[in-house]
């Protein structure tokens, strides 16, 4: 009896090994997988725009070593509207680089990186968003991300970063039930409210505050021109965001 357990117990093990190690993908992108990655357990979600000229080039640059170092993101969503995915979603990324939301200091680590084929000066496709809304619903519904952990990579890292623009349609998106976008029937902020204190409460670091303005109000007012500082319209807008918590 000891000789036949043996080989099942073996069988057993080798089966259970081999689903701990199987990679996490989403049935809705082509896999075209990328090297450059580790393990890490996602949280929360990261938006980035490829800033390259089209979908075929960033997807190069996202597989191999290139002048500014190894890169890589779970996702990247053409204009047209196709998923690719060069990364499982249970492995570690190369996507966000330095930066902090909130007490996530390691948001590769932390984190489902998309990137989405634009130029940084350009309208979203209307495709390439209802393709994205598709994949933030299958990934937030498999791997269990609350579905207002969606943001910017200029977020995390204001100073250094700009994507995904200020054409990127994040009201559309909070529409579709990801991120967050500010309620008007909210009205004004109260008397006392501080701005700042509300910012980085809501999670933007504050090592440099008027990058972290800047990236607020490409964000939240879809603007590059406004000061680096914050007015009454953005105080209305934070205490919304942080009423929606």
């Amino acid at each position: 009896m000891r000789q036949v357990r043996h080989p099942l117990v073996l069988l057993a093990t080798l089966l259970l090994a081999a689903c701990a190690s199987t990679d996490v993908r989403s049935p809705l992108a082509t896999w075209v997988p990328s090297p450059n990655h580790n393990v890490r357990n996602p949280v929360i979600i990261v938006l980035h725009h490829t800033d390259q000229d089209n979908v075929q080039q960033s997807l190069r640059t996202l597989r191999t070593a290139n002048s500014g170092g190894r890169v890589s993101s779970h996702y990247l969503v053409g204009a047209d509207g196709h998923i690719y995915q060069l990364v499982a979603d249970n492995r570690r990324a190369w996507h966000a680089g330095g930066g902090r939301w909130g007490s996530i200091s390691d948001l590769n680590s932390a984190s489902i990186g998309i990137e989405i084929d634009n130029d940084g000066s350009s309208p979203f496709a209307p495709a390439q968003i209802a393709a994205l809304i598709r994949l933030l619903n299958d990934v937030c519904t498999r791997l269990d991300i609350p579905r207002r952990q969606i943001i910017a990579h200029a977020d995390l890292a204001p100073a250094r970063k700009q994507d995904p623009s200020r054409y990127f349609p994040w009201q559309r998106l909070a529409e579709a039930g990801f991120g967050v976008w500010p309620r008007a029937s909210d009205g004004p902020a109260p008397e006392g409210f501080d701005p700042w204190l509300a910012l980085q409460a809501f999670g933007y670091p504050l090592d440099d505050r008027a990058a972290a303005a800047g990236a607020f109000h490409r964000r939240f007012r879809g603007r590059d021109d406004l000061p680096p500082t914050l007015d009454v319209e953005d105080a209305r807008i934070l205490h919304s965001l942080l009423l929606q918590r």
